[in-house]
């Protein structure tokens, strides 16, 4: 595969353009990213499907820059795809072929079924592990369904459901009966399902996830992987269907979306009706990562390795050289949490963030030796973006702030409480990874110490002086009364 790649993807709403880059075998980032509002299925549904000219130049002329941005990152492989509003135009041979001519551009029309497809590999592959879902992504003219368990995508289906086409249809005339009329009909196809959580992918879900997040002042500025309880959503979604402008300006709507959102939310309502969801989590990743992933991941049935995380990868492809200390804090981290884990009252399964914060706690180190913690809680909190939930990543990036020396400050710990466990377990965790990082000061090439615990002291074995270590983990703050002796 080609280490640059350009993914288009052509939406009945948008035009949008990725670029990503390879860091290593399956592990990437994202260089760029546009899109445009060209609305080219505009008018299209109210004339028998066919693209109008007026929107087929908007389309055309966002396509020839994004060429010119392909050509500006030297990208070696293009991929463009088109999903509905082309699907249904009996005139897309036209579009298709002066894009292909004017452009050098190949145009791939995919059919419902693959586009649900894209979209559900994309969540299962860049979102935390989900059992039992379902993915919705509501277009412009279509809206695609999928069910994902674990990495497994089933019984994908796309329906003439769409914001655009519902407006045009319904919308435009004021007719709103006949529109849930007519979303009922088509989401029949649901009946007898059982699930428990729905993926949202697209403008619409990712609009209303947005504005219920600016709401309540979520913490968090990241949209991809955010939870919501299924109530907080029905709510927000009836607010939305009788608000007018102004009021959907007072519910962070953005004012590009005013006269859409209204057929999204209707049909995300009528889905809620016929569905017992009990959590909503929201995907900032769809088909054009479905179609990046298709390709990265043919020979390996569009599934990542097991317990590979592309997002960690790419952290320590970018920003490790040596990877000997990093490994050594992180099998140190992973003893001493063995020993101590049940005296310091943490529950077993935090090892796994503390595992994932050890690996990566010295990856500011390249951009600033003496901000190097505050750096790592920034690459953290802003790029450990595919697998995680917000929680994680929040304590992940948490514990690597405060390592060496420091507790979290009350004013962090308060600012992410709707995120972070309890004060106590974050301090315990924050403190592992500092005695972990401490007792290595002397870097040497192998681990020349061993760590052994018994009623409340931490012994640590060796036949060296470890000097240094011994300095450096006398300023270090014991937690409930936990001793360190050397020997």
């Amino acid at each position: 595969m080609a280490k640059r790649v350009a993914v288009i993807d052509i939406g009945s709403n948008s035009v949008r353009i990725v670029i990503y880059e390879k860091t290593s075998r399956f592990a990437f980032n994202l260089l760029y990213e546009a899109k445009s509002k060209v609305r080219i299925s505009q008018s299209a549904y109210s004339n028998n499907g066919n693209l109008q000219e007026i929107p087929m130049q908007r389309a055309f002329k966002a396509l020839s820059e994004f060429s010119t941005i392909i050509a500006s990152f030297k990208v070696r492989k293009t991929l463009c795809v088109a999903t509905s509003a082309l699907r249904d135009a009996p005139n897309k041979k036209d579009f298709i072929q002066k894009v292909k001519q004017k452009l050098k551009l190949n145009i791939k029309v995919i059919d419902g079924k693959k586009e649900a497809y894209l979209g559900a590999i994309a969540c299962a592959n860049l979102l935390p592990i989900q059992k039992n879902a379902l993915s919705i992504d509501i277009g412009g003219g279509s809206t695609e369904f999928s069910l994902i368990d674990n990495y497994d995508v089933d019984n994908t289906l796309s329906l003439e459901l769409g914001t655009v086409r519902l407006k045009e249809l319904f919308f435009d005339n004021n007719n709103i009966d006949k529109a849930i009329e007519y979303i009922d009909t088509k989401l029949g196809i649901l009946d007898n399902l059982d699930i428990s959580t729905l993926i949202g992918i697209g403008g619409t879900f990712r609009a209303i996830s947005s504005a219920i997040m600016s709401a309540k002042k979520y913490p968090l500025k990241r949209l991809h992987a955010v939870e919501h309880l299924s109530k907080e959503f029905i709510d927000y979604l009836d607010l939305i269907l009788h608000a007018n402008e102004d009021k959907l300006a007072d519910l962070y709507i953005d004012k590009n979306r005013f006269d859409i959102i209204k057929p999204g939310a209707l049909i995300l309502s009528r889905v809620f009706k016929k569905l017992s969801i009990s959590k909503v989590i929201t995907s900032g990743v769809g088909v054009r990562e479905g179609v990046y992933l298709a390709d990265l991941l043919r020979n390996s049935k569009h599934k990542f390795p097991h317990n590979y995380n592309t997002s960690v990868k790419n952290l320590l492809d970018v920003h490790i050289t040596d990877s000997n200390f990093p490994n050594q804090v992180n099998l140190v981290s992973k003893r001493i949490f063995h020993l101590v884990y049940e005296s310091l009252n943490i529950n077993k399964s935090f090892l796994y963030e503390l595992s994932i914060a050890s690996k990566l706690s010295t990856i500011g180190s390249n951009i600033n030796f003496y901000t190097q913690n505050k750096s790592t809680y920034n690459l953290i909190k802003n790029s450990l973006e595919y697998g995680f939930t917000h929680r994680q990543v929040i304590l992940i990036a948490t514990i690597t702030r405060y390592s060496k020396n420091k507790s979290p400050s009350k004013e962090h710990l308060e600012k992410y409480s709707q995120l972070l466990p309890d004060d106590k377990i974050v301090n315990a965790l924050s403190f592992i990874l500092s005695l972990s990082t401490l007792l290595l000061t002397h870097r040497p090439r192998n681990i020349d110490f061993d760590l052994k615990y018994d009623n409340g002291l931490l012994k640590v074995v060796s036949d060296k002086t470890l000097y240094l270590s011994k300095e450096a983990v006398k300023k270090l703050k014991t937690i409930n009364d936990l001793k360190i002796s050397f020997e």
